[in-house]
């Protein structure tokens, strides 16, 4: 086996980053718990199943509790580089949600055709696919997806703000289909 303790084999399942996982979600459990003061309250007059506090309370004490519970019958107690490997991996994630969000911020300047344009062949790129017959396809799927979205499905988004050096029949045609 692969040099794994007799503890390790034991568990079944995969153990890399479970340590990190564990002391991150314990950290915001009582990050949260600590919180519960100044976010709710105890209402007067109020039955007991019905207080504001009482469900967020025992909700995140049961999250400190049993994440305890993980962290002490886990196999090992060391953070090993596996579990930075597996820990990267995770933040690796953060870059798609920065891509769209970056996606949702230009639409409005260049409008739905161009930021689709760009940005989909730029994710098909950054996704590995790097030859021109690739950009290709993302740039002609990119296309559709603007045309059946605005024209079939009359999705109703803004125009661009480059639309507005358009002439006034060419602006009011790409603000309605593009």
């Amino acid at each position: 086996m692969r040099g794994d303790s007799v503890e390790e084999r034991r568990f079944k399942g995969p153990i890399r980053g479970q340590l990190i996982f564990a002391l991150l979600f314990l950290a915001l459990s009582i990050l949260l718990i600590s919180q519960l003061g100044d976010q709710t309250k105890w209402i007067k007059k109020t039955k007991f199943a019905a207080q504001p506090r009482l469900w967020p309370m025992i909700a995140l004490a049961g999250m400190v509790f049993f994440t305890g519970l993980h962290l002490w019958r886990l196999p090992r107690r060391r953070i090993l580089h596996v579990d930075l490997q597996e820990a990267k991996r995770w933040l690796q994630v953060i870059e798609y949600c920065l891509w769209f969000i970056a996606y949702v911020w230009v639409v409005p300047n260049l409008g739905y055709l161009i930021s689709t344009l760009i940005f989909l062949p730029a994710l098909a790129y950054r996704a590995g696919y790097q030859n021109k017959k690739m950009m290709t396809y993302a740039a002609c799927i990119g296309f559709s997806i603007v045309v059946i979205f605005k024209s079939f499905l009359e999705v109703k988004i803004p125009g661009g703000a480059i639309y507005e050096f358009l002439p006034n029949a060419l602006r009011s045609f790409f603000i309605l289909n593009f």
